[in-house]
């Protein structure tokens, strides 16, 4: 991979889905490329198939067909332990739901990526911790914060890794709007910091008009 090329690429990238015995195609040849340090929104219907986009970004589906490259490398001829070195390493998902470990402390849910990857970095955590406003809530379980807190959690375990490829599906989707646009300063100002591409999935216009560019999903193709 060299410095110009896309971190994320799909070429001719087709997904179906099996109902009653039929073949439903949910993405039907897809181009797309990010760039590092870009931010990209995803939208479309619901059901129009951008979490699975997502999720075959993120190696967690595999496409039918076509090409799918994160940092260079080709997932499609990847055993399930190659392309979760991939997830570890090179690419990091923040989800709707959160999916904070409650068992640890938010330090340490903060923590746990980059401890998967051996990329700790203590002047990143502390530098997100405090620009995020969870300096004083790292000792503390993740049931003990409100969900715009456990949404910056979610947000800065995902970035503490240095991934190169950022995925985020509908991240502010379960926040009040007040708290959704403070979230997604914090989120942009961190993938700018740490030079991450960004590809995002929203239903929402004005968080779409906030990122770089925009591509919207219809009928499994890319407009």
């Amino acid at each position: 991979m060299t410095a110009s090329d896309p971190v994320l690429q799909f070429i001719g990238v087709e997904k179906s889905f099996a109902n009653g015995g039929t073949a439903v195609p949910v993405l039907r040849g897809v181009d797309l490329a990010l760039n590092a340090g870009e931010t990209l929104a995803l939208t479309g219907e619901s059901g129009s198939g951008k979490s699975t986009l997502l999720h075959i970004a993120g190696g967690l589906e595999t496409a039918d067909a076509g090409v799918v490259r994160v940092a260079g490398q080709d997932l499609a001829p990847m055993s399930d332990s190659a392309r979760a070195a991939v997830r570890c390493n090179d690419v990091a998902v923040v989800f709707q739901q959160f999916n904070l470990i409650p068992s640890l402390t938010v330090g340490d849910n903060i923590a746990f990526q980059a401890r998967l990857s051996g990329r700790v970095d203590r002047d990143l955590i502390d530098r997100m911790s405090n620009e995020l406003g969870l300096a004083d809530q790292l000792r503390k379980y993740p049931e003990a914060l409100s969900g715009g807190q456990q949404q910056r959690v979610a947000i800065a375990r995902a970035i503490a890794a240095r991934p190169k490829v950022l995925l985020a599906d509908e991240p502010t989707g379960n926040l009040d709007e007040g708290t959704a646009a403070e979230v997604m300063d914090q989120l942009l100002r961190l993938v700018a910091d740490t030079g991450a591409g960004l590809l995002l999935v929203t239903h929402s216009p004005t968080i779409a008009a906030r990122m770089d560019r925009g591509l919207h999903l219809s009928q499994g193709n890319l407009v």
